[in-house]
């Protein structure tokens, strides 16, 4: 049945073999056959190949023998589904272009640029979403978050709540909102030290967005914290499972209501670099938590007393 890359598990109409009722087949793509993984019957010969007709090794020969553009996105104002004329002044063999031709493609890629916003909602998107691609890339943040975060400006747009509002405050308070729904944690002060606003009209916004468009957004587990501080502080991985298991014995007897979920995992880091002697001061935690020292040492002794934790300083 040819080498182990070119067998696959398949379904298409065929459900079972019809000899000894099998689900299992496979579709064999050298000799175009499914067969059945039990009795090796033959159900089905000479299947069409559906693929492309060519191959490619590398991420570079993927991109230069595709034939189809880039998937729709939500962070592009037309949804990336126009074409797009491309910066450098080349031809398709790599050449740079005589004066003339470059002058004309000047002309061209201005009235690309024109034509691809044709109204007072579509140069708005234009603005927010880049400005939204600005703020996500300088946070490090994943695609998944940068779409939910386009799709929650649309569809403030779309209700019309953004009338009265600046752009950049809406961006802010979306991205924030798409980071907690995502549960890539990004406090107001990180999403503030790179937006144009300042923190207190971020969270204003982030609630009158939240609050109109009826979101259903979890409060923020400190447990999501706790790998980013660990990483940050330079503690090994069993620092960070000793204290993400501290912090789920804190939520099991309700300890960590009404408390700052930042707080609660540096205080839960602390514990475990000292019980696992890779000792970090409170000061040095503090920092990286963005926390005053004074909540680490409170949190800290509540989690000591409350979990019954023996702890040598």
């Amino acid at each position: 049945m040819g080498d182990s890359q070119s067998v696959s598990f398949f379904t298409l109409e065929i459900k079972s073999c019809s000899e000894c009722g099998n689900t299992r087949l496979i579709k064999d793509y050298e000799r175009a056959e499914i067969i059945c993984m039990n009795c090796g019957l033959v159900l089905r010969e000479r299947l069409m190949d559906d693929g492309p007709e060519w191959r490619a090794f590398d991420m570079e020969q993927l991109d230069k023998r595709a034939r189809v553009g880039a998937p729709s996105t939500y962070t592009i104002h037309d949804k990336g589904l126009s074409t797009m004329i491309d910066w450098r002044n080349q031809d398709i063999f790599g050449k740079n272009l005589t004066p003339k031709r470059r002058a004309q493609i000047y002309r061209l890629r201005k009235w690309q640029r024109r034509i691809r916003i044709s109204d007072a909602k579509e140069r708005n998107l234009a603005v927010a979403l880049s400005e939204l691609d600005r703020m996500a890339s300088h946070l490090s943040l994943p695609r998944n978050v940068r779409e939910v975060a386009a799709m929650i400006y649309r569809k403030a747009v779309d209700s019309r709540i953004i009338r009265g509002r600046s752009i950049e405050g809406v961006c802010a308070a979306a991205l924030y909102a798409a980071c907690r729904q995502c549960r890539i944690p990004r406090t107001l002060e990180e999403i503030a030290a790179i937006a144009k606003v300042i923190k207190k009209e971020i969270g204003r916004n982030y609630r009158y967005i939240a609050r109109k468009l009826k979101m259903n957004i979890p409060p923020t587990d400190p447990i999501d914290y706790v790998s980013r501080f660990v990483s940050d502080l330079r503690l090994s991985g069993g620092v960070q499972r000793k204290a993400i298991e501290i912090l789920r014995e804190a939520v099991t007897i309700g300890l960590t209501s009404g408390r700052g979920p930042m707080g609660l995992a540096a205080a839960s880091i602390y514990i475990a670099s000292l019980l696992l002697n890779e000792r970090r001061t409170q000061r040095e935690i503090a920092d990286i938590a963005k926390v005053t020292e004074v909540t680490v040492r409170n949190r800290y002794k509540e989690l000591v007393d409350k979990l019954d934790i023996d702890v040598i300083i």
